[in-house]
């Protein structure tokens, strides 16, 4: 069994209210989980305008896999998420 992890720092420049932020990740988080079939929460800055760590983890029979399924979340957002900045961090063990 392999777990693999994505954790996104998301910049929002236009957000000017934590109520703006919230809706953007709650976009990306809803969409990824029906897509992808992962799990997706909100980890970090959470009181913050403009910024948000967003973890997604998925469980896989094998490496492979595993790499497959967050490769395809990593493209997924940063082709359909172009107005906001992202690092990513991802880990497979």
């Amino acid at each position: 069994m392999i777990i693999g992890s994505v954790v996104f720092e998301i910049h929002i420049p236009y957000a000017g209210s934590l109520k703006e932020k919230r809706m953007v990740v709650r976009s990306v988080k809803e969409k990824l989980k029906s897509k992808f079939n992962v799990s997706v929460s909100e980890i970090g800055d959470l009181d913050k305008w403009q910024s948000a760590q967003v973890a997604v983890v998925t469980v896989a029979p094998d490496r492979k896999q595993a790499e497959k399924v967050v490769q395809n979340v990593i493209n997924f957002v940063e082709n359909n998420y172009p107005d906001i900045h992202i690092n990513v961090y991802k880990e497979l063990i």
